[in-house]
């Protein structure tokens, strides 16, 4: 089909796939709206968002409005005159008039197989569930959160050694792949839009970095998909000594002891129930390394406690 007017609404490295997508198809890109530059680094230099930044090497008209429940915003998204607008992790509330505006609607990239994990961590939420399975889900936007229709969904497995990073970085691809098949379905009136089941909701609340801490007396399973959960942002952590250190990588493995002591030499670690092998580390104000690396420079004997 010929090519649709859109605006495209994203901030974040997961929705640059999409909005690739949307461009190369030839569909015409109105406005990319994303968030405004944020203070980042040691200088505090203000940085572009990564769509921000794909937009403009591209050619694409960029809008950073801090809100869009201004009325002179909501005009000036109006007057765009829109088939439809498309949202991958825009980051901003999208009040009624304009999710209204365009001719289509609003339709969302979301990362998880709707009605599970609606909300602001669906990917980390998955793997500290032990789901085995999340997707994406292309749904029509309601004023409620992630509740609308769903116009196509397809499914990534999760494994025990799954990363938020690696699913994220699987699940922005798989975005990328599904948007233009189902925005053009949906604008041939080719997709009819299935309605979510409510009552089989769940809610991925925002990542608290307290969640990060390792309990060591939980199950090595659990805390195996803890720091699965929380790699490579925030990190889960441990004390050793007066260090903090985070756990990027680990494995269960048999092992028994007191909770958080090193059962050998090489970071076998006891838990409440079996054992986590570490195998990626970090030090503080040091670069990840693997197990070998990072007891090159700082030894972990048998009976030193993770606290």
């Amino acid at each position: 089909m010929s090519g649709l007017r859109l605006a495209f609404m994203g901030t974040p490295d997961f929705a640059v796939p999409s909005l690739a997508a949307l461009a190369e198809a030839g569909h015409e890109i109105a406005a990319v709206y994303t968030q405004p530059p944020r203070p980042a680094g040691r200088g505090q230099k203000e940085r572009l968002s990564p769509v921000h930044t794909w937009a403009t090497a591209n050619g694409l008209p960029v809008r950073t409005p801090k809100s869009l429940r201004d009325a002179a915003e909501q005009a000036a998204f109006a007057a765009l005159a829109l088939d439809a607008a498309v949202v991958a992790a825009y980051g901003l509330i999208l009040p009624k008039p304009i999710l209204d505006a365009p001719r289509l609607g609003c339709i969302n990239v979301h990362a998880s197989l709707l009605p599970r994990w609606r909300g602001a961590a669906p990917i980390q939420r998955a793997i500290l569930a032990g789901d085995r399975e999340t997707g994406i889900s292309i749904m029509l936007m309601e004023e409620g959160l992630d509740t609308g229709p769903v116009l196509a969904m397809e499914t990534i497995p999760i494994d025990a050694a799954t990363s938020a990073g690696a699913l994220h970085d699987a699940l922005a691809a798989l975005g990328g792949k599904m948007i233009c098949s189902a925005l053009d379905g949906f604008a041939a009136d080719k997709i009819d839009p299935v309605d979510q089941d409510d009552a089989a909701a769940t809610y991925a609340k925002k990542i608290d970095k307290a969640e990060a801490r390792i309990d060591w007396s939980a199950p090595a399973a659990t805390v195996a998909r803890q720091v699965n959960a929380f790699a490579p942002w925030p990190g889960a952590w441990s004390k050793l000594g007066e260090e903090r250190v985070k756990i990027l990588a680990a494995r269960v493995e048999t092992g028994d002891g007191t909770p958080g002591s090193a059962l050998d030499e090489k970071l076998l670690i006891a838990c409440g129930d079996g054992a986590l092998r570490l195998t990626r580390l970090q030090r503080e104000g040091k670069r990840p390394a693997d197990a070998v690396d990072f007891l090159c420079g700082r030894a972990v004997d048998k009976g030193t406690v993770f606290e």
